[in-house]
């Protein structure tokens, strides 16, 4: 450990990235906020990479997979949210690849029915639009919304 870094702060930070996985951004953040200069939170990182508390592909698969299961996230969000979180090209890339396709398409499919039954009064041309946008707000791709929407509207009426 360097010897600028106070134990304190370090055993803090260790327990920080322990507790649950996070990006090298907001570990940096983490660190700034408790005072560290840059020359001291460089090193750090680098120890925490090497005692494997930090692992930035780990962290965007976690990521992906949870916006997925738990929030019902589409790829698009996933991948933005990635992104402000400065995680690499490569590694968004690996987690998004990670999310079954199955389980995306029907998750698209049960979002885009429920939309659609909450919105029985108003006209179907009206609901089409309110559902596919639904559909996009949550970050799924267009294509994607526009087939979800149409089953549902299609599993309605027949």
């Amino acid at each position: 450990m360097p010897v600028d870094i106070p134990p304190t702060i370090a055993a803090k930070i260790k327990q920080f990235c322990a507790y649950q996985e996070r990006s090298h951004q907001e570990v940096k953040e983490k660190l700034y906020g408790m005072g560290l200069y840059k020359s001291q939170v460089e090193p750090m990182l680098s120890i925490l990479i090497e005692e494997n508390y930090l692992n930035e592909e780990r962290f965007a698969t976690q990521f992906a997979g949870g916006r997925f299961r738990i929030k019902n996230w589409g790829k698009t969000k996933i991948k933005y949210e990635l992104q402000l979180k400065k995680v690499s090209t490569a590694n968004i890339k690996l987690a998004l690849s990670q999310i079954n396709e199955d389980d995306y398409l029907a998750t698209a499919h049960k979002l885009a029915a429920k939309k659609w039954a909450l919105l029985q009064k108003d006209p179907v041309h009206q609901r089409m639009y309110k559902t596919q946008q639904y559909l996009l707000q949550k970050g799924f791709e267009s294509a994607i919304a526009k087939q979800a929407a149409d089953k549902a509207a299609a599993n309605t009426t027949s």
